[in-house]
């Protein structure tokens, strides 16, 4: 009898809640409606500290799980490598790690670092270099040790060295086997220069040249304290954290500073060029300079951007070459900005032989297009709702934000660019999207990047069945004048002469 009583009061308690519910239902999903997200970003000072030895530490507790990270930031990296020597910093920073300490050989740290559950990574990159240690909080007085021990006096182990100097000799093998990585090396020659550290690349000379002294005079020259910047994330209290990194790290020298990045010197010569490959797809990059990351107009260009080719499918260059004419799988552009000197606007698509030209004058008339007119109102809001909706995502990982605060830092930001962000984004009008096109956006200064058959890529399609408005061939450019870059040697980069 009971079960039965609440049954009925169960029954009439959903039906009524049901009734309820279904008056509050939108008839379709585009009247849903949703609370405003409230977001204020996190300051950098609120987590920001400093050692006696004036090493800034940024602190972020998490006491979810038993755990702590502990990354490091130096400043240096490629750019601090001569060019005869490329490839030194990457082969450097991983030696640091795969091979041993002072105090033990490369498979007892290995074996050491297992035990203690401590993940170790080294790493160095072309502005930048990174060490990092994750483990039991328990644990960390140990596994800590261990890890300066291996970062102040790393072994290089000379089998370690021979190892990992073998294996790069032997991936330069395959180094003409991807058209996409042919585009991106040869565009950066013509871009940056051979000798510049954003465009040189290692050959088997430079990589062979390379001795256990060179790694570690360049491990002196980057890993100590006046490069350095820390971020701590986990189960920690950042006074007893502070304490710990002052004792562990009292006895570390401050080095020289590490000098500035230096700025490329090749002045590029615009223009269509050619690598030719036998292959069935083509890959196109067309570049120019961009523009500084702390230009003030770059949100204008960031939402240009956006709307012209950085969003995907909701791009015009993407809803053009991909889903209206269905030339591409891959289309786009992008602003990849530099803090010390203007970067790159890359447009790009990778398409069939014969439609290579039509591909390329569409992306060409996209950018006409949002020069000449203005983007529409629904455009605009897209992006900015976009951008906006998804900037929390910046600071969603307490790691991630204490390291975006030390990007910030040692790179100048200013101060106040997250928080007025949303608003600067909030603020860009069709007027300032059009104007940064005219101003940022200089097609006839592109380097026009191809990589495929050449003769089939200079014919087009005019030879096709195709509507004469999509007749095209690649004379259209630059007044049908090209460059066709010489054959590479893999290994040495050389030109290869043509027999």
């Amino acid at each position: 009898m009971k079960k039965a009583v609440q049954s009925c009061l169960i029954a009439t308690v959903v039906a009524a809640g049901s009734t309820s519910y279904a008056a509050d239902i939108p008839s379709h999903p585009s009247e849903l409606q949703f609370r405003e997200l409230q977001f204020t970003p996190p300051e950098a000072q609120d987590f920001r500290y400093e050692l006696t030895n004036g090493v800034p530490v940024f602190i972020a507790e998490s006491n979810e799980f038993p755990l702590v990270t502990i990354s490091m930031s130096f400043k240096g990296g490629e750019y601090l490598v001569p060019a005869d020597k490329a490839g030194l910093a990457g082969l450097t920073g991983g030696m640091i790690r795969s091979g041993g300490s002072s105090t033990m050989d490369p498979e007892a740290l290995d074996e050491e670092f297992d035990f203690l559950a401590a993940n170790v990574s080294t790493s160095i990159g072309d502005r930048n270099s990174r060490a990092s240690i994750n483990c039991l909080t328990s644990n960390l007085d140990s596994a800590f040790d261990l890890f300066m021990d291996m970062l102040r006096n790393p072994r290089f182990d000379e089998s370690r060295f021979a190892i990992r100097r073998d294996q790069i000799l032997e991936s330069f093998e395959s180094r003409n086997d991807a058209g996409v990585q042919i585009a991106i090396r040869e565009l950066g020659f013509l871009m940056w220069g051979e000798d510049h550290f954003e465009g040189r690349q290692p050959t088997r000379q430079s990589i062979e040249s390379i001795t256990i002294d060179d790694m570690k005079a360049l491990h002196e020259q980057i890993f100590h304290p006046g490069n350095l910047m820390i971020a701590v994330t986990g189960d920690v209290e950042p006074n007893e954290i502070l304490a710990f990194l002052e004792n562990k790290l009292s006895d570390w020298e401050v080095g020289q500073i590490s000098p500035d990045i230096p700025k490329p010197t090749k002045t590029y010569e615009p223009g269509v060029y050619y690598y030719e490959k036998d292959q069935t797809q083509v890959q196109v990059l067309i570049g120019h300079r961009g523009i500084e990351r702390d230009d003030p107009n770059a949100i204008d260009v960031e939402v240009m951007n956006q709307i012209l080719g950085g969003s995907g499918f909701t791009s015009r260059i993407t809803n053009t070459v991909r889903t209206q004419e269905g030339l591409a799988y891959t289309a786009g552009s992008t602003f990849s900005n530099r803090v010390e000197y203007p970067g790159m606007f890359l447009s790009y698509f990778f398409t069939k032989t014969p439609t290579t030209a039509l591909a390329t004058r569409l992306v060409f008339d996209e950018i006409g297009k949002i020069q000449t007119e203005e983007a529409t109102t629904e455009e605009i809001e897209i992006i900015q709702n976009s951008l906006i909706e998804t900037f929390p995502r910046n600071f969603e990982s307490k790691s991630a934000m204490m390291n975006l605060f030390i990007s910030d830092e040692r790179t100048g930001r200013p101060a106040d660019y997250w928080k007025n962000y949303r608003d600067r984004v909030r603020s860009v009008t069709a007027s300032d999207v059009q104007e940064a096109a005219l101003n940022y956006l200089n097609p006839e200064q592109a380097v026009i990047m191809v990589v495929g058959p050449v003769d089939e890529i200079k014919a087009g399609n005019e030879d096709s069945e195709a509507d004469k408005d999509r007749i095209a061939t690649m004379a259209e450019f630059f007044n049908g004048e090209s460059t066709i870059l010489p054959q590479r040697d893999p290994e040495s980069l050389k030109p290869v002469e043509s027999e």
